[in-house]
């Protein structure tokens, strides 16, 4: 746990990584909390309103129950088990009853397709999913085309052939249950990365990886938890920013977490359910602190107290802080991190002055540095690839059945991220763009991150996405994507009036030369634009 000191040196310096050799998720972030019998773990709404609440002597027994049902069942320890549900009680039971039996935890979007689905768990070898009856049939479509897929769990479904019903198999296991021996460095889950710049790739994640993230939960959330702390966030649990940034820390440290079953973000409900559950914490994707903003007067009208909120994905921009104090009465904390490592930079604004655009410094415990090519770290104020150092208890294992893939992730023992990025005179990061996001245009290079949170300054802009689309002159041409605010009508000259709005506060190189009006913005399931998608069209249309 981080120690609280005046100055982030002092944290920083004064921390030291205490794994031990035998270590399990399910044991630490649920079973060490069950004997105060009524500890509150979860407080869960469904889409109609029903509200239940569990303790953590709850999810241990129904945990134990279900990694009983597994076990009988044929799920051995180092099997592979989808988990293919929305943030709901049931989510959270599988993962720690999977983790308790030594096996590993697949997290699945319930937005993907059949598609998606068969790509992750045929590469997977997934013997075992559970699910609900949403989103059985897309299982029952690939079913025969997964040769290693046993037994199908449905907590809300009809059984049938292969398909247990979920409940029905709790109450005839046992409630006693001993939890596998699995050392820190033993497999846990497998995420499979978002697939914006290729095909997917599962990144094998180790049970240390819950410690690993702590120090970063404790820090973005400034010393996590306090005193009637209680955390919440729409992301997805089966995203590694809903799970393991949020439900698995805070079940750590026994602070209870909300859970809500959502089809799709409403930033107003967001505003009334903050306020309803006295939610102290969240997480909150750049996407949905977006859409909040464009909520009219909410403090007028909603009676909340949040202490922290932290936010990963893509940069935030000033208007995003300044909305973020006027509003919500607090300095929006951001972080940095990946599927494949997370958690290594941020923001503590307890100890940290933020610096408007920064992603903040290195997280105690972790080695973050800007590298060229070679693995060498460059000087401050030049741009390079955010790197970290391992060993690291946060960093993945391995690609999944991939050791090439792995073994391009490094230089030397530097994990590359892929990211470009700039490190100052003081130690901040500044993030530049994914490298194949970089925009090469009469000799410049241009990061589109800069140019869309300029777009969204402008009073018609609601979301904006930045390409470099292909020109026979200029190599490239920045070409702006806008999503227009629901009351702005488009009208003839918009266009040039946004791009000499950018022009006029950036530079002439960087303001959009091309501006295309669209409905909505390709997406990942953990609300990051694909511009890689908006490319593609590009090319496809020359």
């Amino acid at each position: 746990m981080l120690q609280k000191k005046s100055t982030y040196n002092e944290v920083y310096e004064g921390f030291h990584w205490n794994i031990p050799k035998f270590y399990n998720i399910g044991i630490d972030v649920c079973d060490k909390w069950a004997d105060e019998r009524y500890r509150l773990a979860l407080i869960y709404e469904d889409e109609g309103g029903r509200t239940e609440k569990f303790t953590f002597w709850d999810i241990k027994n129904l945990s134990n129950r279900l990694a009983n049902a597994l076990r009988a069942n044929g799920v051995a320890r180092g099997d592979r088990i989808g988990i293919l549900l929305p943030q709901c009680p049931e989510t959270a039971i599988a993962h720690i009853a999977v983790y308790k039996l030594g096996a590993i935890a697949i997290p699945l979007f319930t937005l993907f397709g059949p598609d998606a689905l068969e790509y992750r768990l045929m590469n997977s070898g997934a013997k075992a999913v559970v699910t609900d009856g949403t989103n059985i049939e897309k299982l029952l479509q690939i079913r025969d085309r997964l040769p290693e897929l046993k037994i199908i769990f449905v907590t809300r479904g009809k059984p049938g052939t292969g398909v247990v019903d979920f409940w029905t198999a709790l109450e005839k296991g046992s409630s006693h249950f001993e939890a596998v021996m699995t050392k820190a460095d033993d497999p846990a889950l497998i995420i499979y990365t978002s697939g914006t710049t290729g095909p997917p790739k599962g990144a094998l994640h180790a049970h240390r990886v819950v410690l690993g993230h702590v120090p970063g939960v404790e820090f973005f959330h400034n010393f996590f938890p306090k005193k009637e702390d209680i955390y919440w966030t729409p992301a997805d649990w089966a995203w590694i920013g809903g799970l393991i940034d949020v439900l698995l820390p805070s079940w750590h440290h026994g602070v209870p977490v909300v859970a809500y079953r959502a089809k799709k973000f409403d930033p107003e409900q967001a505003f009334y359910f903050i306020a309803k559950y006295g939610i102290r914490n969240a997480f909150m994707p750049p996407t949905a602190l977006k859409m909040m903003r464009q909520v009219k007067d909410p403090k007028s009208r909603y009676e909340y107290r949040m202490r922290t909120i932290g936010c990963e994905g893509e940069t935030l921009g000033e208007e995003l802080l300044d909305w973020g104090r006027q509003v919500m009465d607090l300095e929006i904390n951001e972080f940095y991190g990946q599927t494949e490592v997370n958690l290594v930079v941020g923001n503590c604004c307890e100890i940290l002055p933020i610096r408007r655009g920064s992603m903040g410094k290195p997280i105690p415990g972790h080695r973050v540095e800007v590298v060229d090519a070679e693995g060498n770290i460059v000087p401050p104020g030049t741009v390079g690839e955010i790197a970290i150092l391992r060993p690291d208890p946060v960093m993945f294992l391995n690609y999944w059945q991939n050791p090439q893939a792995t073994r391009d992730k490094f230089v030397g023992d530097w994990s590359l991220t892929g990211d470009l990025g700039k490190k100052d005179e003081d130690g901040y990061l500044w993030y530049v763009a994914r490298k194949d996001d970089v925009i090469t245009s009469s000799g410049y290079r241009i990061g589109p991150a800069e140019i869309e949170d300029c777009l969204l300054k402008h009073p018609a802009v609601s979301m904006a996405a930045v390409i470099g689309k292909p020109d026979p002159v200029r190599t490239e041409v920045v070409k702006a994507f806008v999503v227009l605010k629901p009351d702005v009508p488009f009208r003839e000259g918009l266009a040039a009036e946004i791009q000499e709005f950018v022009k006029t506060h950036l530079a002439a190189h960087e303001y959009p030369r091309e501006v295309e009006f669209i409905n909505e913005l390709p997406m990942t399931s953990t609300g990051k634009i694909i511009r890689g998608e908006l490319r593609r069209r590009e090319i496809e249309k020359a």
